[in-house]
């Protein structure tokens, strides 16, 4: 079968190997999908056990629409009998890419009437639609004029494991935390730290890959269940699998300066059975200490100052400062991994990034960044990495992002720099434009070699006469001095400098009376 695994921008590297590891075959990596090829043992194994994938389609058509009613000629052709049944429900989900066909409710209406017409002309009765909890579920996709249909299998997106009994406000998405995870290399090798745990999240799923539980074995159904062609006890064997858990030999902390955080992080917990492998405490990121000497991973997802603490601009940079001196203090010789939708936060750490990643948390762009943790010097810490082979080096940036020295370098190089929308504001000039007039001139250029001054000022024009004349202008050539002065009127400006006997400069402080 030809399948899709749906996922979250910057996890597609991710799930593609998950799938690989499943037996999945013919990989094709796409913009948040994956496309392969499986059979139905596949399609099971991936809802089950894929961490980073939100739902598992299966196309059953492709085609291409120039109206609405080739759409619905087109799907009314499919022979929906063989995917629906008589007394199943069915619901309908459109995701609409297209400059021609916007209205994507418009979109979904016309393939429900082609789905309710048809069934009802072969059997006589016309099939109900059901918003919540429907028995099959139905995926539209319209790219511009190409449109595919396909079943869902997941039903509920795969995020929602199902262990999650209460959460707080603005949590992370299962899915996404799982693949970060995975980013940060997480193998259950050592322990793991998250010194600002929410709700738990990254706690139970770094235990879940520690542990190597399925993510979906907390689910109570999947969609795939209520198809025709359901195979219940190849279902139940794979479901029912423990030969892939391995032991966890390590422990998983987690903090949080919130108590009634801490108590919902200790429920989910409780609700996934895995209080065993997880110690969470109250308690301040300022108070943070290095739970015990073995090598840990911190992975943490700060507040961003959008939803909580928003009102607060100080108090969200006072968080990621103390993180920063948390982290440089306590955890010297290990890796610390923070997402955040603000880079000017991020900053605030006090630690250089080793590499950077582009994710997105819900609607909020965000960037991971790995922060290694050593002693002593920067440049020591390079050098021991290039000695040992580890060192990654990384590609040059462009000169328009480039450092100040190598801004500095261009500015001499080219002479003058335009406005420009990169991050420094500043981008080099071609060096055929305009280089040849001096740095700062004032004047604008009307072509290639053409130059042309201001305004031209009119002779008598109250603007010609010289910088700092106090005098006003009242018409073409009358000027008129400011209040006159009565006669014989003297002012002092000040002390009156003169010399001393040995030619040094004094002030005589004495009024001038001549």
């Amino acid at each position: 079968m030809q399948l899709i695994a749906k996922t979250l921008l910057g996890l597609e590297e991710q799930v593609a190997r998950e799938l690989k590891q499943l037996g999945a075959t013919r990989l094709s990596v796409e913009k948040r999908a994956i496309m392969f090829e499986g059979e139905l043992e596949t399609l099971y194994k991936a809802n089950l056990h894929c961490r980073s994938a939100l739902r598992i389609l299966m196309p059953i058509a492709t085609f291409d629409i120039e109206s609405t009613d080739d759409l619905y000629e087109k799907t009314k052709e499919i022979d929906w009998n063989q995917y629906i049944g008589a007394k199943q429900t069915f619901a309908i989900n459109a995701t609409v890419y297209s400059e021609s066909f916007t209205h994507s409710q418009f979109v979904t209406y016309r393939v429900k009437d082609a789905i309710c017409d048809q069934l009802r002309e072969k059997n006589g009765d016309r099939p109900t639609i059901s918003v919540h909890d429907p028995d099959i579920l139905i995926n539209i996709h319209l790219s511009h004029h190409t449109v595919t249909l396909s079943l869902d299998s997941s039903g509920e997106s795969l995020q929602h494991r199902g262990y999650k009994v209460m959460q707080t406000e603005a949590p992370i998405s299962e899915a996404l935390a799982a693949g970060m995870l995975e980013k940060a290399g997480w193998d259950g090798q050592c322990d793991f730290v998250d010194p600002m745990c929410g709700s738990g999240t990254f706690l139970i799923e770094a235990a879940m890959i520690a542990l190597n539980i399925p993510p979906g074995i907390y689910r109570k159904k999947f969609a795939f269940e209520r198809w025709q062609n359901f195979d219940k006890d190849l279902f139940d064997e794979l479901y029912n699998d423990d030969s892939c858990e391995r032991e966890f030999n390590f422990h998983i902390y987690g903090f949080d300066k919130n108590k009634s955080a801490v108590l919902v992080a200790q429920e989910n917990i409780k609700a996934a059975g895995l209080d065993k492998y997880i110690t969470v405490e109250v308690r301040e990121i300022k108070d943070f200490e290095r739970p015990t000497e073995n090598p840990c991973l911190l992975v943490t997802n700060p507040p961003y100052g959008e939803r909580l603490l928003s009102n607060n601009r100080e108090e969200v940079e006072q968080v990621y400062a103390e993180l920063g001196t948390a982290l440089k203090h306590n955890l010297k010789g290990c890796k610390a991994w923070v997402i955040s939708s603000d880079t000017d936060c991020l900053k605030r750490i006090g630690l250089k990034p080793d590499s950077k990643h582009k994710l997105l948390n819900g609607e909020l762009p965000c960037e991971f960044w790995e922060l290694g943790i050593f002693d002593g010097r920067r440049n020591d810490h390079l050098a021991k990495q290039a000695a040992e082979g580890t060192l990654v080096k990384k590609e040059p940036r462009e000169a328009a992002k480039s450092t100040s020295r190598r801004y500095d370098k261009e500015v001499k190089k080219v002479g003058r720099f335009d406005k420009r929308d990169d991050k420094r504001g500043f981008k080099p000039r071609r060096d055929e434009e305009h280089t040849d007039r001096p740095f700062g001139d004032r004047r604008r250029s009307f072509g290639d070699k053409e130059k042309r001054d201001f305004k031209p000022r009119r002779e008598g024009d109250r603007f010609s006469k010289p910088f700092g004349d106090k005098k006003r202008s009242f018409g073409d050539g009358e000027k008129r001095d400011f209040k006159p002065r009565r006669d014989g009127e003297k002012r002092s400006f000040g002390p009156k400098k003169s010399f001393g006997a040995n030619g040094t400069k004094r002030f005589d402080r004495k009024p001038n009376r001549d």
